[in-house]
C-alpha cells in the first residue's frame, strides 16, 4: 500500500453556479448528474488513490457525500464568475495537506468533460512522469487556426488575422499545427500549485485526445452534443 506522501488525488471542482448553463453541474445527462461522470472516472482509474469535490453549493456537497465522496468545502470568495480557478486548486492542496497529509500528484478532472476515458487520465498522470513536465494537459485538434481563418479587429477598425503567418498561408493544412485545450484532465503536483500562479508558470506537456471525447460542456448546446455523443454510444452497445 502506498504510503500518504506517495498516493496520487483527484480533485472534482464543482461550483453551484454557472453563467453559461445553470446549475450544470448536477444538471441530469443522459440520466445521471454531471458531476457523476467525473467521479466515476475517477474510481475505474487505478493512478487514483483518493478523490475529493471541491465545493461552496450544500445541494453538490450532499449529492456526492451519498456517492461517498469526500468534500472540501469551498469559500464563497473562491467560487464567483471571476475567482481564478488556479486559487482553489491552492485551497484544496492546503486542505489535503493539514487534514490528510502529503501526498506526490494533484489530478484535476473537471466536471465538464464528462466523455473523458478512463485511459485518457491514467495516460496523463504517466505522461507527467516521463516527460518530466511540471504539468501535463489534454488537447485535441483545433477546429479553427489563428494563422488562417481565426480573425481579430485592428485599431484601423478592420479585420485581420489573430497570428500574422511568415509566410503566406492559402491552405489551412500550410498553417502550423494548432490545439484546443480541453478540460478531460489536468495534472501537475502539489508544490508546482502551491509555488506558482497558473498553468504556464511552468513545462507543459501533453495528451491527445479525439474530438469525440473533448467535448466541454459550457452552454446548453455543448450539453446537446455531450447528450447525442453518449446516446450513440449506447445505441452501438
Amino acid at each position: 500500500m502506498k504510503s500518504i506522501e506517495h498516493r496520487n488525488i483527484a480533485f472534482i471542482f464543482a461550483r453551484g453556479g454557472s453563467k453559461g448553463l445553470p446549475r450544470k453541474n448536477i444538471k441530469l445527462l443522459n440520466g445521471k448528474p454531471l458531476i457523476q461522470y467525473s467521479i466515476e472516472t475517477a474510481r475505474s482509474s487505478n493512478e487514483i488513490d483518493d478523490l475529493f469535490v471541491s465545493t461552496d453549493d450544500r445541494e453538490i456537497s450532499e449529492f456526492v457525500k451519498s456517492l461517498g465522496v469526500n468534500v472540501i468545502e469551498r469559500p464563497n470568495v473562491l467560487a464567483t464568475d471571476e475567482s481564478p480557478e488556479w486559487l482553489s486548486w491552492q485551497h484544496a492542496v492546503t486542505w489535503v495537506k493539514n487534514n490528510i497529509g502529503e501526498f506526490s500528484q494533484f489530478i484535476s478532472l473537471p466536471t465538464t468533460s464528462p466523455l473523458r476515458s478512463v485511459e485518457d487520465v491514467n495516460l496523463a498522470v504517466a505522461k507527467l512522469k516521463s516527460s518530466q513536465s511540471d504539468v501535463c494537459i489534454a488537447v485535441t485538434p483545433a477546429s479553427r487556426s489563428p494563422y488562417f481563418n481565426m480573425v481579430k479587429m485592428n485599431d484601423k477598425g478592420f479585420i485581420e488575422l489573430v497570428v500574422a503567418p511568415e509566410n503566406n498561408v492559402i491552405r489551412r493544412q500550410d498553417a502550423p499545427e494548432v490545439f484546443d485545450i480541453t478540460t478531460s484532465v489536468y495534472v501537475t503536483t502539489p508544490d508546482f500549485i502551491m509555488s506558482n500562479t497558473g498553468l504556464f508558470s511552468g513545462n507543459i506537456s501533453c495528451i491527445y485526445v479525439p474530438k469525440e471525447r473533448a467535448v466541454d460542456i459550457d452552454d446548453i448546446y455543448d450539453f446537446m452534443l455531450a447528450e447525442s455523443i453518449l446516446e450513440a454510444r449506447d445505441v452501438k452497445r
